[in-house]
């Protein structure tokens, strides 16, 4: 009788200690998971304000531009593409599609940005102008913050991703609905890897 005892103690203490890894587990990932979207969120607060930064970039440059009407509409295209982008993978932060195809329109407007900034550097008046000069100051420092958001989020999904994919978590995460989550990987290929030119 004895025996039997200590066996159903041992059964309970088993399944009390099973329960206890598995909600440290659930718990542990949750925290993390909620971690990386509050920085994700953080890169969506800047994007954002650049969206909001470049209808007047391209009002200050468009009367000096005018021969480039395609240029400049073309970047009010690639904003809007962005800016769904952005709100899409705001949506599904961490979802390795929604972060791609932010990527992939980032680049498009990066892109943009760099031949309407480098037409700009043709017009000394406009270069030269206190609103250009803000412009200018606001984009560089709103791309600055965009770096550092990024990498704080790429920091956390890294962690949340390792956490998820070491012993015993890695047993339980896809049955407990912990997927794994992308890296906000910035430009596709090394030739785009080069900062715009914003400064005057």
């Amino acid at each position: 009788m004895r025996l039997g005892m200590y066996i159903a103690i041992g059964v309970i203490v088993a399944f009390v200690v099973l329960g206890v890894v598995v909600v440290g587990i659930y718990n542990g990932l949750v925290t993390k998971r909620n971690r990386y979207k509050n920085a994700y969120a953080q890169i969506d607060v800047q994007l954002k304000r650049r969206y909001d930064l470049i209808p007047n970039l391209v009002e200050a440059v468009k009367g000096y531009l005018k021969h480039e009407s395609g240029t400049l509409e073309a970047v009010v295209r690639a904003r809007d593409s962005a800016y769904g982008a952005a709100q899409r993978a705001a949506q599904h932060a961490g979802d390795p599609e929604a972060l791609r195809s932010l990527a992939s329109a980032e680049t498009a407007l990066q892109s943009g940005l760099s031949r309407i900034l480098a037409l700009s550097e043709s017009y000394p008046e406009l270069k030269g102008s206190q609103g250009m000069r803000d412009l200018t100051e606001e984009l560089t420092t709103t791309e600055n913050r965009v770096a550092f958001a990024r990498q704080a989020y790429n920091d956390c999904v890294t962690h949340y991703n390792t956490a998820r994919e070491a012993f015993p978590a890695v047993l339980l995460a896809d049955s407990l609905g912990f997927g794994n989550a992308g890296l906000l990987e910035a430009i596709e290929n090394a030739a785009e890897r080069q900062a715009p030119r914003i400064g005057f």
